[in-house]
C-alpha cells in the first residue's frame, strides 16, 4: 500500500500537483469494533462525528477492506450511506467493488483440479457466515455438472477457546473431517476462520497423536501473514501437501528495492515494520545507547532480509498484496479521470465510485488492470504446492495455473510430478471402472457411489469410468477386455478349412468310387446280375448319384450369386433325379414279380419306369424355377449370428420354397421307402427291394436328422451339415444298392449265372 501511494506520488503524469495520502488500521478479528473504525474514517481526528470535519482537511476517496468478509460487510453498510467506495466486497453494495476473485471463478478453478486429479468424493469446510449456505448451493451445482460428490459439508467458528482447548463442537467437527473417507476437503473461509481450522487442527492431532492425510484445497482468501512467526508456524504441518489457489501476480520492478531501503529504526510512522523486524530477526529496537533489560539481542537495522527463509520474506508481493497495489493505482487512476473532467471542485464521493468502475490502465509489471460491475478483473490462477519442512520452514511452489475464462484447452496447467503429497491420495466413493466397464448407480445412491459392471456383448468402453458402453460398428466385434473394437473375421466354409478338406476328400473319393462302380456295370452289361437289374436305371441312378456328390463342391468357398442360384436347385433337382430312379427300380421289382403271376397284367407296363424318372425331376424343376423367378437365393453378410465373425452366406431368398423342395424330395423318399418296404419280401430271384429298403431308411434318417441339425447352426458349420447330409445320403443309396451287386460281379463271378438268379425261394 505505502510503495504503491510512493509511486503514484512521483508519478508526473499522474495526479500532477495532487499528494495522496493513507491511513492504515489494523483488522480485528472482532467485528463489533468495525463501526467504530468505520466511523473514525468519516470523522475529524480522534473525534466521531461523521461528515463533519472542524480541523484537518482529509478527503477520504475510498477504503480498501481486509479479507474478513464480515467486517467488509459491516463497514459497507455505514460507508455506503456516504457514496464511499469500498474495494473488496459484494455486487449486493453499490459502491462495493470486489478485488478477491468471486466465488464462481474461484469454484471453476477448484474442478479443474478435482476432474484433472480423479476426485470425485469431498468434503467442504466453510466458515460460519450469512453467504455460506449460497456458497455451498452454486459449488454443489458446479460440482453435479462434473459427477464429483460431498460427502460432507462443515462449519467451523471463527475462533477457539482459550488456552489451545477445543470446543465439543469443534471436537465434534473435526472427528466428521478425520474419519470420513474423503481424502480431499477444500477449506473456504477468511484468514481468520482458515487460522482457527489450522490450530484446532494441530491440537486434535497433538491430542490423539494421528495425522490428517487429507489434502487441503485453499482458497484465495487465505492469507500467508495470518500465522504468527515462527510461533505458530509449527501448527502447519497439518497442511503438508496441500493445494491452495492465489491469484496470478506479475513481478513488479522496484518493490524489492523499496523494501530493502526500510529501516526499522527510521520506520516513517509506519507502526508494524519495527515489531516485523523485532520478530523475523529475534532482537529488540531501542533507541541508541540503551541496551535491552532482558539481555535479548539490540536490533542494528544493518541485519540482511536475504538471510531469511523464503517463506518468511523473499522480496515478492503476495497475490493479495498485489491486489492492493493494483487497487490502490485503480483510486489514483479514478481520481486522475475526475481530474481530467473538470469534476474536482464536487462531492468526490458521489463521483469516484462512476469513474472507479470505468477505470483501464497497464501497472507497473505490464498487466492490464480494470473493475467491471462484478469487481477487479484478473488473469487467472497461479496452483501452489504447501511443503512443511521438519525444520517447520514452509516452502510454497507454483506447481500449476489455471484461468477459467480462457478457452478450455489453453485454461489449465499442471505438473503433477512436482507436487508433494501429505500421503498419496484418493478420493472417490469407490475404485474407478476400468477400460471394458461402465458404471451403474445403484438405486438411492448418489452418481460417485456407483458399481462397475462388465460391458454387454457387442460394446466396448475405452475411458476409465465409462457412463455406459458403445456399441461397435457392424462390421466390427470389441476385444477380449472389451476395450477396442477390432474388425470381424470373414466366416465362410473355404477350402482352406480343415472341415472343407475332409468333406472335399470325401466327395472325391464316393464320386471316384461311384465312376469306378459305372465302369463296372458298363463293363459287365452283358451279365445275369447287370441286364436283371434294368440297366437304363442303374446308369441314371449312377450318375445322378455322382452328380450328388460333386453338386457339394457348390457349397464350398466364398459365396457368389452364381453359385448361391445354383447350389440349392441343383441339389434338389439332382436328388430328386436319384430318388425317381430308386423309386422306378422299387417298382420295376414289384412288377416283375406281377408279371410271373398267371393272368396278371402287369407285364404291359414293364419297361415304362422311364417316365418316373423323367416326370418326378419335372416337377422338382418347376418347383426350382418358381422359386428362382419369385424370390431367388442370393450373397449375404450376417453381422450377427456368430460372436466375433461376418458370415457370408447364400441367404435363401424365399424360406417357403427352399423348403418346398426339401419337402418334395421327401415326399419321393417317403413314397419309394414304403414301395421298398412292402415288396421287401418277394421272392429272392427279383428282389432287389430290400436293399433299397434299407437305402431309403439310410436316406431319411439322414434328412430327418438335417433339419434340426441345420436350423441350430450357423456360418460354415450350418453349410458343413448340409454337405455331410449330401454325402452321406448320397454314399447310403451307393452303397446299400450298388456294393452286393459289385461283390457278386468282382468277387463272386461264381454266382452272376441266371441258374441262380432264378433260384426259386423254397
Amino acid at each position: 500500500m505505502a510503495f504503491a501511494i510512493q509511486e503514484v506520488n512521483k508519478d508526473p503524469q499522474l495526479l500532477p500537483n495532487i499528494t495522496l495520502g493513507f491511513r492504515i488500521y489494523e483488522e480485528n478479528q472482532y467485528a463489533s469494533m468495525t463501526p467504530d473504525v468505520s466511523l473514525s474514517l468519516l470523522s475529524s481526528q480522534r473525534k466521531v462525528f461523521p461528515n463533519y470535519k472542524c480541523d484537518t482537511q482529509d478527503n477520504l476517496l475510498s477504503v480498501l477492506g481486509g479479507l474478513n468478509s464480515r467486517t467488509s460487510y459491516q463497514m459497507a453498510t455505514i460507508l455506503g450511506n456516504f457514496k464511499i467506495s469500498q474495494v473488496l466486497g459484494h455486487s449486493q453494495f453499490p459502491t462495493f467493488y470486489q478485488i478477491d476473485p468471486q466465488y464462481h471463478l474461484q469454484n471453476a478453478a477448484i474442478v479443474w483440479l478435482l476432474v484433472h486429479f480423479q476426485w470425485n468424493w469431498i468434503g467442504i469446510v466453510v466458515q460460519n457466515s450469512e453467504s455460506s449456505d449460497h456458497f455451498i448451493w452454486i459449488f454443489d451445482t458446479i460440482l453435479a455438472q462434473h459427477d464429483i460428490c460431498i460427502q460432507f459439508v462443515k462449519q467451523i467458528l471463527p475462533r477457539i477457546s482459550i488456552f489451545n482447548e477445543l470446543h465439543r463442537e469443534q471436537k465434534d467437527l473435526l472427528w466428521t473431517i478425520l474419519t470420513n473417507d474423503a481424502q480431499v476437503v477444500i477449506v473456504s473461509g477468511d484468514s481468520n476462520t482458515l487460522q482457527s481450522l489450522i490450530t484446532a487442527l494441530y491440537i486434535y492431532e497433538e491430542e490423539n497423536h494421528t495425522s490428517s492425510g487429507k489434502v487441503w484445497i485453499l482458497t484465495t482468501q487465505w492469507e500467508f501473514s495470518a500465522i504468527g512467526y515462527p510461533y505458530e508456524w509449527g501448527k502447519l504441518k497439518s497442511l503438508h501437501g496441500a493445494l491452495s489457489l492465489t491469484v496470478h501476480t506479475n513481478p513488479v520492478p522496484g518493490f524489492k528495492d523499496y523494501l530493502w531501503a526500510l529501516n526499522p529504526h527510521e520506520p516513517h510512522e509506519d507502526v508494524f515494520l519495527p515489531e516485523w523486524w523485532e520478530v523475523v530477526f529475534d532482537c529488540e529496537i531501542l533507541k541508541a545507547g540503551l541496551s535491552s533489560p532482558g539481555g535479548q539481542r539490540v536490533c542494528t537495522g544493518e541485519e540482511n532480509p536475504d538471510t531469511l527463509p523464503g517463506s518468511v520474506f523473499d522480496g515478492k508481493m503476495t497475490s493479495f498484496s498485489y491486489s492492493i497495489y493494483n487497487t490502490a493505482y485503480s483510486v489514483a487512476h479514478a481520481l486522475h479521470s475526475l481530474y481530467f473532467h473538470e469534476l474536482w471542485l464536487f462531492v468526490l464521493q458521489f463521483q469516484m465510485h462512476v469513474f472507479l468502475r470505468n477505470v483501464l490502465f497497464n501497472n507497473t509489471a505490464g498487466e492490464e488492470v480494470s473493475f467491471s460491475e462484478t469487481g477487479m478483473k484478473y488473469a487467472g490462477f497461479d496452483i501452489l504446492n504447501w511443503v512443511v519442512f521438519a525444520n517447520m520452514t514452509i516452502l510454497q511452489q507454483k506447481v500449476g495455473w489455471v484461468d477459467p475464462e480462457a478457452p478450455s484447452a489453453e485454461s489449465f496447467s499442471i505438473n503433477s510430478n512436482a507436487i508433494v503429497w501429505a500421503s498419496q491420495p484418493f478420493s472417490r466413493c469407490v475404485k474407478r471402472c476400468l477400460p471394458g466397464q461402465a458404471m451403474k448407480v445403484a438405486e438411492g445412491k448418489v452418481s460417485c457411489c456407483y458399481r462397475c459392471v462388465s460391458c454387454p456383448e457387442g460394446t466396448i468402453s475405452n475411458e476409465t469410468d465409462a457412463a455406459q458402453c458403445i456399441p461397435c460398428p457392424e462390421d466390427q466385434h470389441p476385444s477380449k477386455n472389451y476395450v477396442l473394437c477390432i474388425p470381424k473375421t470373414m466366416n465362410f466354409l473355404s477350402y482352406e478349412d480343415t472341415l472343407a478338406f475332409v468333406l472335399v476328400s470325401l466327395a472325391f473319393v464316393f464320386s471316384l468310387i461311384t465312376i469306378l462302380m459305372l465302369a463296372a456295370f458298363i463293363k459287365y452289361c452283358n451279365t445275369p446280375i447287370v441286364k436283371a437289374n434294368n440297366l437304363n436305371l442303374t446308369y441314371i441312378l449312377l450318375v445322378s448319384l455322382l452328380l450328388c456328390f460333386l453338386c457339394s463342391f457348390l457349397f464350398i468357398g466364398k459365396p457368389r450369386n452364381v453359385t448361391c442360384l445354383l447350389r440349392q436347385t441343383t441339389f434338389g433337382i439332382v436328388f430328386s433325379t436319384a430318388i425317381s430312379s430308386v423309386l422306378a427300380k422299387t417298382l420295376t421289382v414289384v412288377l416283375a414279380f406281377m408279371a410271373t403271376q398267371p393272368g396278371n397284367r402287369a407285364r404291359k407296363f414293364l419297361g415304362k419306369q422311364l417316365i418316373i424318372v423323367l416326370a418326378c425331376p419335372l416337377v422338382q424343376a418347376a418347383l426350382c424355377a418358381s422359386w428362382l423367378a419369385i424370390s431367388p437365393p442370393f450373397t449375404n453378410l450376417d453381422f450377427h449370428s456368430v460372436k466375433g465373425e461376418i458370415v457370408m452366406e447364400c441367404n435363401e431368398g424365399s424360406t417357403t420354397m427352399f423348403y418346398a423342395m426339401l419337402g418334395y424330395m421327401g415326399f419321393l423318399s417317403l413314397f419309394s421307402f414304403i414301395v421298398a418296404f412292402l415288396a421287401r419280401k418277394l421272392p429272392d430271384s427279383f428282389n432287389e427291394a430290400k436293399f433299397i429298403t434299407f437305402s431309403m431308411l439310410v436316406f431319411c434318417s439322414v434328412w430327418i436328422t438335417f433339419l434340426p441339425s441345420y436350423l441350430s447352426t450357423k456360418g460354415k458349420s450350418m453349410v458343413a451339415v448340409e454337405i455331410f447330409s449330401i454325402l452321406a445320403s448320397a454314399a447310403g443309396l451307393l452303397s446299400c444298392i450298388f456294393l452286393p451287386k459289385c461283390y457278386v460281379i468282382l468277387l463272386r463271378p461264381d454266382l452272376n449265372n441266371k441258374s441262380h438268379l432264378m433260384r426259386k425261394v423254397k
